[in-house]
């Protein structure tokens, strides 16, 4: 297709201002969906705490309750003594309820209708006033997500209990309807307190600002100087910069706690002021206003397409690893029709597949739908599919029988495990690049225990307890310090013909030292560290044969009947497809702007490129360097399309290199900054949860960290799949080389 004119694509590009209300709505978004629940959590327990504690003094005093009943705040239309019975029953019930977030509308309103009685019948305070305008908030909007309520809500919604449903829908409406409005009447209700406050001092000398408190917290809003309060109450009463204004005024409100200042000494106008941070003025006022004339104008404000795709530049990226999605990622809001092919659904973080083949992880911690990625980015399309050629002449990727026509071709396919010309030992010694072979590694690895068990002959018992690692990267050497612990710590007392302590793990490097590209300081470390696990460490080894019943080792032989390849990579068939010069490791030899040299619209990326973008070194193949490719890769993109200069040549930023050997034993090289054990391995921890996509992931992936370093835990120990045996016969023919590569999540 002909690509639109540089001035054209300037005229439809994105301008300054949509993109910073988005920035802006985005940032709210975040707050409101992470900060939010843990807040209202916060204030259920600072209400729940108030109301238990007077029901348990009313209860512990009751001739002072029944006293308080009849004479100093008598309910003139029910007894003193049933009054007395109720608001004590109301302290005491409503506040559990409250904080457990368990029918929180229905919990709040009795506490909302006592604080009024106190208020109107007894002693009228501030505090009073914002603690009622905080349980009003309850009974229009409920709990938040840390709340029984929206556990049971999904559950309830759909149950047979009787009027279950249609309470549930008659909530759904009130939160969705009336909350708006109630955001209106707070916002505009604390501007005209804090108008009023001030007004026996500036504009209102005639009120009497003594009986506005029955309604109106003017006491404390009389704290702030008068500048502060009649900016901030004017641009709450009009709702203009609400979020900004409460903000400033928590700021100010923190300040003079600190100077002990009168202002504030109820807790709950800080909450107040956090509502109206964290949720805005409410549909009727300046803001909604701008909102709505913005979306308006800004339609991709709103969740609508911004643009048609048809007719745009048509950006085609295969392989959804760390290169591939941060360039989709980079270009959701650029004007073209982005496809994003895998053969898989799912992102897979690759530097903790190792931790699923050692059981300490599901597969599911480390991987990510792609589709619920990009959801909400209408110009993306994610494809499952193979691919098995490109067309350059056509400019068409190949899948099988369909062709899918690109404009821009970004190849992030990643690399598959390389044997170095000997293809015949992949059965016998699987490599480590997908979850399929983490899963088949697991059932390797346990079903060799289980075996030792069930042996009758020693012999066969001590090959069946013998693992031997080809390799002393990262890969080999975090392999190898998983496989101890797990049998020094996680499969302890579980068995009871051996120890599975008594396992032998062999790691064989052909290199003098184990994490070469690391300071040799950090290797000696880490070698120690290995061998403190109990790893036989082999180095300036070469492994010349691998078979159904071991290793030969240097001449040497060592049986083992679980090997694992670790020793190094292959660049996907990219070079093949393109018909581009490649290295030894077919990897595509790539320009500075990471293009192809004679292929303008084609880009290679992550493991499956050989740029010498790193101070003309080639650049490694890690997760950082694949996602500043991608990134770059999306500017370069961007710009052409604007019509506007191309990006400086790539240049990858080094940020260090990290591997974990066991508990608290890692190694941590930042160049001038170098850090090994304990530190190291905390490091090493949050790093890499860092790079995982999804916040369920983090979680879960913390979750199983910590309790396994609090229990000693072998985590995930499942062996799935039919009973076969641990290693292939001798005579079990070998996968086809290349096999395992088309168009992986590789990086």
């Amino acid at each position: 297709m002909t690509l639109r004119s540089p001035q054209a694509a300037r005229l439809h590009q994105p301008s300054f201002w949509p993109r910073l209300i988005r920035a802006y709505a985005e940032l709210v978004r975040i707050a409101r969906l992470l900060g939010w629940p843990k807040l209202d959590l916060l204030v259920r327990l600072g209400l729940a705490q108030g109301f238990f504690v007077s029901g348990v003094l009313k209860v512990t005093n009751w001739e002072s309750a029944l006293y308080l009943a009849a004479h100093e705040y008598p309910v003139r239309w029910m007894d003193p003594v049933l009054a007395a019975w109720l608001g004590a029953a109301i302290e005491l019930v409503c506040p559990v309820l409250l904080a457990a977030g368990l029918l929180t509308r229905y919990t709040a309103l009795p506490m909302l209708g006592l604080i009024l009685v106190e208020q109107c019948s007894y002693n009228a305070t501030d505090g009073q006033l914002f603690t009622a305008a905080l349980l009003g908030w309850y009974v229009v909007q409920g709990a938040g997500g840390f709340s029984l309520d929206a556990l049971l809500r999904r559950g309830l919604a759909d149950s047979a209990l009787p009027l279950a449903p249609r309470l549930l829908r008659a909530s759904g409406w009130v939160r969705t309807q009336v909350t708006p409005y109630y955001l209106a009447l707070a916002r505009a209700w604390i501007g005209l307190s804090l108008l009023l406050g001030r007004g026996h001092a500036i504009a209102f000398m005639d009120l009497p600002v003594h009986q506005l408190a029955l309604w109106l917290p003017v006491h404390t809003a009389s704290a702030w100087s008068a500048p502060v309060a009649l900016a901030a109450g004017g641009l709450l009463l009009t709702g203009l910069a609400t979020r900004c204004t409460a903000i400033a005024l928590l700021l100010l409100a923190a300040g003079a706690v600190m100077m002990r200042s009168p202002f504030a000494e109820d807790q709950y106008l800080f909450w107040a002021l956090v509502l109206l941070a964290v949720h805005g003025g409410g549909r009727i006022s300046v803001d909604a206003l701008i909102g709505r004339l913005a979306r308006e104008r800004y339609p991709e404000l709103a969740g609508k397409p911004a643009f048609a795709l048809d007719g745009l530049p048509r950006v085609v990226i295969v392989g959804a690893g760390f290169g591939g999605l941060r360039c989709a990622a980079a270009l959701r809001r650029v004007r073209a029709a982005v496809t994003l092919i895998d053969r898989d659904n799912y992102h897979l973080f690759q530097p903790l597949l190792y931790q699923v083949a050692t059981a300490a992880l599901s597969p599911g911690d480390i991987a990510s739908p792609v589709r619920t990625l990009f959801r909400e980015a209408f110009n993306t399309q994610v494809l499952r599919a193979t691919v098995t050629g490109i067309d350059t002449a056509r400019q068409r990727v190949l899948l099988g029988e369909r062709e899918l026509p690109y404009d821009f071709l970004v190849l992030a396919t990643g690399a598959a495990h390389s044997y170095f010309g000997k293809d015949q030992w992949q059965p016998y010694a699987p490599g480590l690049k997908r979850i399929e072979d983490a899963t088949a590694i697991r059932r390797r690895l346990l079903l060799a225990f289980e075996q030792a068990e069930a042996s009758e002959d020693a012999e066969e018992r001590r090959r069946l307890l013998t693992f031997l690692i080809v390799g002393g990267g990262p890969t080999g050497v975090e392999l190898a310090g998983a496989i101890a612990e797990l049998a020094r710590f996680g499969l302890e007392k579980e068995f009871r013909r051996f120890d599975p302590a008594s396992a032998r793990i062999v790691l064989v490097q052909s290199a003098p030292r184990v994490l070469p590209t690391f300071d040799e300081r950090l290797s000696a470390i880490a070698q120690r560290s290995l061998q403190r696990l109990g790893v036989e460490v082999l180095t300036g080894s070469r492994v010349e044969e691998i078979d159904a019943l071991g290793v030969v080792v240097s001449g040497r032989r060592i049986d083992a009947r679980t090997v694992l390849w670790a020793a190094g990579v292959m660049a996907s068939p990219a070079a093949r497809w393109l018909g581009a010069e490649a290295d030894g490791a077919g990897r595509v030899k790539v320009g500075p702007d990471l293009r192809v040299a004679g292929l303008p619209q084609v880009f290679v990326i992550g493991d499956t490129a050989l740029s010498l973008g790193w101070e003309g070194k080639p650049v490694p193949g890690l997760a950082p360097a694949a996602q500043q490719a991608g990134q770059y890769v999306a500017r370069c993109i961007a710009s052409q399309l604007a019509g506007a200069a191309a990006p400086e040549p790539f240049a990858y930023r080094h940020r260090g290199s990290l591997a974990t050997i066991g508990r608290k034993a890692a190694v941590a090289d930042f160049g001038a900054l170098r850090l090994w054990g304990a530190p190291a391995w905390w490091l090493w921890g949050l790093v890499h949860v860092g790079f995982l996509v999804g916040v369920r992931n983090r979680i879960a992936t913390m979750t199983n960290w910590f309790w396994a370093y609090l229990t000693f835990g072998g985590g995930i120990r499942l062996i799935i799949g039919e009973d076969a045996p641990a290693s292939p016969a001798p005579d079990a023919a070998p996968a086809p080389a290349g096999a395992a590569t088309t168009t992986g999540s590789g990086a």
